[in-house]
């Protein structure tokens, strides 16, 4: 299982990782080449913008591509956000082609009819980083303008990328990969949907409207509850006791999916869920919804092998609502039964009933199937990539 969380944050030279080092690497015989061509297609309807921007692979340093290709290293000497020096705002009208460098934890903004800011601050250490635009705040200057992203890194290994609605759903992008074998390709969400998916979570009632953000008298995005954490406050507590109930009078079974650790046993335990040495308190709703919070922390320097392999499992199986209808996690699982339960996370659930193929991240560990073959996340990737096309849809 390639995650998305690991592989995006990690550099070329991080990728020994054991959890999932041998699915990195399997497929894949040669180095994937220095510098890609993205294909950037504007389908919106309007002038569109794009800007692809994260870390340099080879040092580390935050950049942006120019439209001609070149790196943009902008350099701040302030640690109060700063204009950048220049403008990387690569202009979208109709299909451009980009050659984009080896780079990590990146993203591929697009924004219509009007540009993003990007501003820059000067860390404690002396480097430079992008403060990106924040769709929570309304003070921010983009907070109103119709933009959304995907995220990839390109490595020696392989391009991965993936479309992500961990954060909010905005307007939609589709994914194509051409690679040494074939294509692989994403749909996204259909033009409209935004509209659809915002009237579904308001119907749910209780605190599902607050995650639907309006400007100008039109939703711009929808908020996955992770950041509406505060409206959702013991929201799923029922549910998670009698997940304690459960498993105080049999064992949930975790596959691990990787052959060094195999299969993994727990019990509830004095009030906490029990692998071996790995215990586990009970997730508040926040734990559940944001997945790296609570039980559920990533501490990869200190974490256990078996503590990596667990957590998302687990904070999987506790976002689709399967742990009182399969105690074995995820091998047991089918993707008919999620979200299923009436307490959910169903902004995942309404999510995935827009999307055309199912497939998109909706939450963080949303990559965790039963089978190898099995995607609901909605990635793409190879390690002998040949031309990456991202197409910017309608939002409505």
């Amino acid at each position: 299982m390639v995650s998305r969380r690991q592989f995006l944050g990690m550099s070329a030279a991080a990728l020994s990782s054991p959890l999932w080092a041998a699915t990195l690497h399997a497929p894949f015989a040669a180095a994937a080449q220095e510098n890609l061509r993205f294909r950037l297609v504007n389908n919106s309807g309007g002038t569109a913008y794009a800007y692809i921007t994260g870390q340099a692979d080879a040092d580390g340093r935050a950049m942006f591509v120019r439209p001609d290709g070149s790196s943009y290293y902008p350099a701040a000497t302030d640690p109060e956000p700063q204009p950048l020096g220049e403008d990387p705002a690569i202009l979208v009208s109709g299909s451009r082609d980009i050659m984009v460098p080896r780079m990590y934890g990146a993203r591929v903004y697009f924004v219509t009819d009007e540009k993003l800011e990007f501003f820059a601050v000067r860390a404690a250490d002396g480097s430079t980083a992008v403060v990106h635009p924040n769709f929570v705040s309304d003070s921010d200057p983009n907070f109103g303008k119709n933009w959304t992203f995907a995220e990839f890194t390109l490595n020696s290994v392989q391009l991965y990328a993936n479309i992500s609605y961990v954060d909010f759903v905005a307007a939609p992008v589709g994914l194509h990969l051409e690679h040494g074998g074939g294509t692989q390709s994403v749909a996204g969400l259909p033009s409209g949907a935004i509209d659809s998916i915002a009237s579904s979570l308001r119907a749910q009632g209780g605190s599902w409207p607050t995650c639907v953000q309006e400007a100008n008298g039109s939703v711009v995005r929808v908020l996955n509850p992770n950041h509406r954490a505060g409206d959702f406050t013991g929201y799923l507590s029922a549910y998670v006791d009698e997940v304690w109930a459960k498993y105080s009078g049999e064992p949930l079974i975790i596959d691990s999916q990787r052959d060094d650790i195999g299969i993994l046993e727990g019990r509830v335990e004095g009030g906490e869920l029990v692998f071996g040495a790995e215990r586990f308190g009970k997730p508040t709703t926040g734990d559940i919804w944001s997945c790296n919070s609570g039980p559920f922390a990533n501490n990869p320097a200190t974490d256990s092998e078996q503590r990596k392999a667990i957590i998302p499992r687990l904070a999987a199986a506790f976002n689709r609502t399967t742990l009182l209808i399969n105690p074995e996690q995820p091998h047991g699982e089918d993707p008919a039964t999620f979200y299923r339960h009436p307490v959910t996370n169903h902004y995942a659930r309404v999510v995935h009933e827009h999307l055309p193929d199912g497939k998109g991240y909706a939450f963080a560990y949303d990559d965790v199937s039963a089978h190898p073959d099995e995607d609901h996340s909605g990635k793409v990737n190879h390690g002998d990539p040949e031309l990456f096309t991202l197409t910017l849809g309608s939002i409505r």
